[in-house]
């Protein structure tokens, strides 16, 4: 989270993609000029109406992140945190693409996913989950570093750094990935509008 902080500039107007109930917003409200989330679960907007109601630059809308209602090149920062490129099951491409389209000229779009290094702790936490019945036990024989596949047909899936650079290729764009504390890996993507 302190790497996407450190990226945010108090004049900037930044959009968070699957903002959930805005714990997020919350730390980038304080920072921005302007944050707008979006989210596709209602009953998640709802709540983050309610935590977010002392910020007065802070906006939340249900919208899908491959169908942005907004024009060209308008945010200074689009943030997807926490694997949301995994975690949305859509077209990944689109999502960058999509991305891409709403960032100003020498915006900066930053998508997260977990680092390899991490896996050791997703695996643990994935049991943790399993003990209090929330997930299906894990089928050790289809998982495999970076995706985790349960026997319920639950499946987790992250972007490793090869993955990005391929998703990327064909945009006109600085692409850089950065690993941050062992545990998160940063696409950082500067648009050449």
């Amino acid at each position: 989270m302190n790497h996407v902080i450190q990226k945010i500039h108090p004049g900037d107007m930044v959009l968070e993609l699957g903002c959930g109930y805005g714990r997020v917003l919350l730390e980038l409200a304080k920072k921005a000029k302007w944050v707008i989330g979006i989210d596709t679960s209602f009953s998640s907007l709802l709540l983050g109406l309610e935590m977010l109601k002392d910020f007065s630059n802070c906006f939340l809308m249900r919208m899908n992140a491959i169908k942005l209602a907004f024009r060209d090149s308008i945010f200074d920062k689009i943030v997807c945190v926490q694997n949301g490129i995994s975690a949305f099951h859509v077209n990944q491409k689109e999502l960058i693409r999509e991305s891409i389209r709403v960032a100003k000229p020498g915006g900066t779009v930053l998508f997260s996913s977990y680092s390899d290094k991490f896996w050791d702790d997703r695996l643990e936490w994935f049991k943790l989950q399993i003990e209090a019945g929330l997930l299906g036990e894990i089928d050790y024989e289809k998982t495999q570093s970076g995706v985790i596949i349960c026997k319920d047909g639950f499946k987790a899936t992250t972007v490793q750094a090869h993955q990005f650079l391929s998703l990327t290729r064909d945009f006109v764009a600085d692409i850089e990935i950065v690993e941050v504390d062992e545990s998160s890996m940063f696409c950082e993507i500067v648009p050449n509008k």
